[in-house]
């Protein structure tokens, strides 16, 4: 990895990794710990770290077994990415436990309605972060920052110490802290501090189902061919119960969503919260494709004892087009009046009007205390503060633009987004 004075980062080492003294030690570590992937190992840590034993519906157990055998099987997976599985997957039924705990302890929280939530929807890598959390700056709204959808519930310590800064708060810093230290490209590209507004799909993972284990693990085409092969309304439906769970801890209740897998979940979404309001953005799929498969190739040094470049980029060029697919099949599900389109070029060139414009739309007054708040988070958050990548089509991957773009022909003539890479 090159650094310049500008903080530019380009990433030369994609397919043949240099590991940084951080990286060396992770491993070394992971290595020395070795973990045991089974349902059966993590229950039973959650179980011993929270003293609970109710689940929950046990139907979980299947997802579970075939993400944790996803990377067990693999004979090609880091120490690394076993310890992390099992670490998140842990991480995961500790949170489902509580949350188990807290609704049979407070049965009215099943009462919490969920009202007209604003829910940013789009490709990755196209502006959906950045936007959720402009919107998030006005308090008016519930959002879910990444302290919190870490850890949903506190831990009983916790809520014994009212006084001061909640404790997950500071839990969350020291793994932002690590994260920069071990990947700080990752950390250039998706920022993860604790007041960060985070997707609501960290809330599924406690039942075990989401496209988010494609993202920890590089690449999960086993676990990706079953999600897409099952109803995910049920999924959404525990999404809509942690909802209520964080509602019912703190306010305010009109909610700002953002997961770019609600794209191809457009009809799963729109049952569960049939009064929501869509902001979809749109990106250059090529620059997507691009940057998601720079991301996951440089994450991949910490997965994979051996980094297949080509076969990361195949794999998010093949899901940026079944996201695009089902987004396009899709759109018909969501009320006519209640989608507003946000194309990157524009909103990078006038982010503050994009948001103003949004809310014309979807007919919340953009009062001048809202147009503040926005601009304080700009000041206190600046695009590209960790480092900005540089990208390379060509040099990274080998790929020709236009012969990439080709197979997004469909979007781009719905949609006439500004080509990025030429």
């Amino acid at each position: 990895m090159t650094s310049e004075a500008s903080q530019l980062l380009r990433v030369t080492d994609l397919r043949d990794p240099v590991l940084s003294d951080v990286q060396r030690h992770t491993l070394a570590y992971a290595e020395a710990n070795p973990v045991e992937l089974s349902v059966e190992s993590v229950l039973a840590a959650a179980r011993h770290e929270t003293g609970l034993d109710d689940f929950g519906p046990d139907d979980f157990h299947e997802r579970l077994a075939l993400q944790l055998d996803e990377i067990d099987a693999d004979p090609h997976r880091s120490a690394v990415a076993r310890l992390v599985t099992f670490g998140n997957s842990v991480r995961y039924a500790v949170n489902r436990l509580r949350v188990m705990d807290l609704l049979r302890r407070h049965p009215e929280i099943h009462d919490v309605e969920i009202a007209a939530p604003v829910v940013v929807v789009g490709l990755p890598r196209s502006g959906t972060t950045h936007l959720v959390n402009l919107l998030a700056a006005d308090k008016r709204f519930r959002s879910l920052p990444l302290w919190e959808s870490q850890e949903p519930v506190p831990r009983p310590e916790d809520e014994m110490d009212t006084d001061g800064p909640d404790p997950r708060i500071a839990r969350s810093q020291r793994r932002w802290d690590h994260m920069k230290a071990s990947s700080p490209v990752l950390a250039a590209m998706h920022p993860m501090n604790p007041d960060h507004i985070h997707e609501e799909l960290e809330l599924e993972c406690l039942d075990f189902s989401s496209y988010n284990f494609e993202w920890a693990s590089t690449m999960a085409p086993r676990w990706r061919d079953y999600y897409l092969a099952h109803d995910q309304r049920p999924h959404y439906e525990f999404l809509a119960t942690m909802l209520k769970v964080l509602q019912w801890q703190r306010g305010p209740n009109r909610w700002i969503l953002k997961c770019p897998q609600h794209l191809e979940q457009l009809g799963p979404l729109m049952e569960t919260f049939p009064d929501a309001t869509v902001v979809m953005t749109h990106r250059d799929p090529v620059s997507v494709v691009q940057s998601a498969a720079t991301m996951s190739a440089y994450g991949a040094r910490a997965n994979f004892k051996r980094v297949d470049v080509d076969a990361i980029f195949d794999y998010w060029a093949d899901r940026v087009a079944r996201l695009l697919e089902a987004g396009t099949r899709d759109l018909p599900r969501i009320p006519a009046g209640r989608r507003v389109d946000v194309f990157f070029h524009e909103f990078m060139a006038d982010d503050i009007g994009t948001v103003e414009r949004i809310y014309a739309r979807i007919g919340i007054d953009f009062t001048e205390e809202a147009r503040a708040s926005v601009a304080e988070h700009l000041e206190r958050h600046p695009r590209g503060a960790d480092g900005q990548v540089v990208y390379d089509l060509r040099a990274d991957f080998g790929r020709e633009p236009d012969e990439l773009r080709a197979r997004f022909a469909p979007y781009l003539e719905m949609f006439p987004v500004k080509v990025e890479v030429q």
